[in-house]
């Protein structure tokens, strides 16, 4: 089998958390015989500096014919300026645009040795596990933006395609895990919310009566959230309440740097990436938790490239590597990126022993 990734390291710790997914990447392609092909491209502040864009156009052509893409982040206070016309994240908005990626995948999952590093009290964490599914490629971000000298406007606009086929795919996620979907909206305010609601409901009766579903304001999922975050299991949302749950329900894991994300389309292709950002205040400085980089390789293998046990293998050695401490600052250890992403390749093998272990 022949797989061809594009790593796109882009900006802050982007290059550094990146460097460990490769060697990741190419140690289990050794193992499962995949011929892997990488090439790197620019993106984000990296690509401005370059050649003046935030998406140049040889790297959307190495994007569009690839089998994956590998994202390290975006971004910095180097390229900040709010009125600047180019800004390093339009590079990322137009790259899921473009290829059609409309829906990201954000699993939420506590380990019990991270419980005292969130901050909230360890009895709020209990069995905190879900799934948040965000819809990609519409809404405001992507709206008519209109901006006068005292007055702006930014549009939200929504199709009944766009919901369904995000809705869809979690309500089968939502099947194959514990049954409950949760669509979050603000229907009590906006238009688009109520379609959403309409749309869902179609969708959830004729096509998923076995799965329990729910709609919930979000201003109350923000609460929940912190307060109960254990009744969630998959989360159905729009483009920019998805953005800020997820970045919230980071801190139900003790570290941003903890959660990968996947970012789907119609095919195989995929977009894979850490939530926590550049990071620019310890960029440079070797302390970035690689794991959410490391987590977002193994969600690849899983949707990208079918190999689900190698997606199994990555997730466990990265449990692993939390049970036995060794870990970033950001979790309260002290390896460096480099030494916690040598953790995790070696701690690979493990999960041949706990499969003899458990049957």
């Amino acid at each position: 089998m022949k797989a061809n990734i594009v790593m796109l390291p882009g900006d802050g710790i982007g290059p550094e958390v990146t460097a460990e997914a490769e060697l990741l990447m190419r140690g289990l392609a050794k193992e499962y015989e995949l011929d892997l092909e990488v090439e790197s491209a620019l993106i984000g502040g990296a690509a401005m500096d370059a050649s003046g864009e935030p998406l140049p156009a040889e790297t959307l052509a190495a994007c569009r014919a690839s089998d994956a893409i590998i994202l390290g982040a975006v971004g910095g206070p180097k390229w900040s300026d709010p009125n600047a016309e180019k800004r390093p994240e339009q590079g990322l908005l137009q790259l899921r645009k473009e290829l059609g990626l409309y829906a990201n995948l954000r699993p939420v999952r506590l380990h019990p040795e991270l419980a005292n590093v969130s901050p909230l009290k360890s009895e709020y964490l209990e069995d905190v596990d879900m799934m948040v599914v965000r819809e990609l490629t519409g809404g405001s971000y992507f709206g008519d933006k209109q901006e006068g000298e005292d007055w702006a406007s930014d549009s939200c606009v929504y199709s009944r395609k766009e919901i369904e086929r995000v809705v869809l795919q979690a309500a089968a996620i939502a099947r194959e895990r514990c049954g409950r979907l949760t669509m979050i909206d603000k229907a009590n305010v906006m238009a688009t919310s109520r379609l959403w609601r309409r749309v869902t409901d179609e969708i959830m009766q004729s096509r998923f009566p076995d799965v329990q579903y729910e709609f919930m304001l979000v201003d109350a999922a923000a609460m929940f959230i912190v307060s109960n975050p254990a009744r969630f299991d998959v989360i159905v949302t729009e483009n920019m309440f998805g953005d800020i749950l997820t970045d919230e329900a980071s801190m139900l894991v003790g570290s941003m740097g903890m959660l990968p994300s996947a970012s789907l389309g119609e095919g195989k292709l995929g977009l894979y990436e850490p939530i926590h950002g550049s990071a620019p205040d310890i960029a440079g400085q070797g302390i970035a938790n690689p794991f959410g980089m490391l987590a977002s390789v193994g969600m690849m293998f899983d949707y990208s490239l079918g190999l689900k046990e190698a997606a199994h293998r990555v997730e466990l050695a990265i449990w692993n590597c939390i049970s036995h401490g060794q870990c970033t600052p950001d979790l309260g250890g002290s390896l460096t990126t480099t030494e916690a992403g040598t953790a995790v390749r070696e701690r690979l093998g493990e999960y041949y022993l706990s499969q003899v272990a458990y049957g």
